[in-house]
C-alpha cells in the first residue's frame, strides 16, 4: 500500500468513525444520559475528528 492509499484509508475510516459516535451520542442524548463517562469519551473523540478533518481542509486535502 503507498502513501496515497493510506492517507485515503484512514481519512475514510476517521468519517465513518465520526460518523457512527456522533449516531452513538444522538442515542446518548434521547436517553438523557449526556453526563455518562460513555457520551463524554464520544465527545472528546468527536473534538479531535473535527480538529483533524479541520486541518485536512486547511491543507486542501478534503
Amino acid at each position: 500500500m503507498d502513501r496515497l492509499d493510506a492517507f485515503e484509508k484512514m481519512l475514510a475510516d476517521l468519517q465513518s468513525q465520526a460518523e457512527l459516535e456522533a449516531a452513538k451520542m444522538q442515542e446518548l442524548e434521547a436517553q438523557g444520559r449526556k453526563k455518562s463517562a460513555t457520551y463524554r469519551q464520544y465527545l472528546a473523540n468527536r473534538l479531535l475528528y473535527k480538529a483533524m478533518l479541520d486541518m485536512y481542509r486547511e491543507y486542501g486535502l478534503l
